[in-house]
């Protein structure tokens, strides 16, 4: 699935233009955006909880080269399913 059918998906179930929706979809998608850059936790209650945590400085190795590459310490978003969304089969 891709931005177009959650947009399409907006317009079929609610009626709206698909520019209002569109700008609705941007807008919550920028939101999150903006909340996981600043660093909070987006919980959505069914779906999940993304959250933004350090990952550790490492060693890696160019595949092609087999050289070492030194890992720089940063940040990463984690996803962590809800109940409801870890039953589906």
């Amino acid at each position: 699935m891709i931005k177009l059918d959650i947009i399409n998906e907006v317009v079929n179930r609610t009626g709206i233009t698909k520019t209002k929706a569109e700008l609705a979809v941007e807008t919550v998608f920028e939101s999150m955006k903006k909340a996981l850059s600043t660093g909070d936790r987006i919980e959505l209650r069914g779906f999940g909880v993304f959250n933004v945590r350090p990952r550790k400085t490492g060693i890696g190795r160019n595949p092609r080269t087999g050289a070492e590459v030194s890992i720089p310490p940063g940040k990463a978003v984690r996803f962590k399913p809800g109940k409801e969304l870890q039953s589906i089969d």
